[in-house]
């Protein structure tokens, strides 16, 4: 079994476009990800990519240069906090790549760039249905669970 030594975790570019799209689309839980043509799915992750300093997204790719996994973090402002938040929206390995400690180093390296950037803290959600939140992965690296707040969401589309 290979080890996260392994794997090189880097800056996305936008030639990782391609490989991101077949990722996202092989994920549970996202069947409207593969209803979308691929064309535009690539097209939409290039856009993303390109998307400036309000966010930053790494990758995880193998010693063959496959992409395995990706972390994305915006970068958020608070008024009522003594620095900006950073805010983990996405990390997510692809399934064969799975208990190798490529999530661990994608979420280190969240980590360093929150510290690096003088944030205050660093946010996410997890389903507690999701496979990471049953045996405690955010736990596990010092991540608390808040019981006192509730998540709303509210659908555009």
């Amino acid at each position: 079994m290979n080890s996260a030594n392994n794997y090189t975790i880097r800056p996305a570019a936008p030639d990782d476009a391609p490989q991101l799209a077949a990722l996202v689309r092989a994920l549970e839980r996202f069947d409207h990800l593969r209803e979308e043509p691929l064309p535009e799915a690539i097209a939409r992750i290039q856009a993303a990519l390109a998307g400036g300093d309000e966010r930053s997204i790494h990758v995880a790719t193998s010693e063959a240069g496959g992409l395995v996994g990706y972390v994305a973090v915006h970068w958020l402002p608070y008024l009522i906090l003594r620095g900006p938040e950073g805010f983990v929206s996405e990390l997510f390995i692809a399934p064969a790549a799975r208990g190798r400690g490529i999530g661990s180093r994608l979420l280190a390296t969240a980590v360093a760039q929150a510290r690096a950037r003088g944030r205050s803290r660093l946010g996410l959600l997890n389903n507690r249905r999701r496979e990471s939140y049953e045996r405690g992965f955010y736990a596990q690296h010092g991540w608390q669970e808040r019981g006192d707040m509730a998540n709303f969401v509210l659908y555009l589309e």
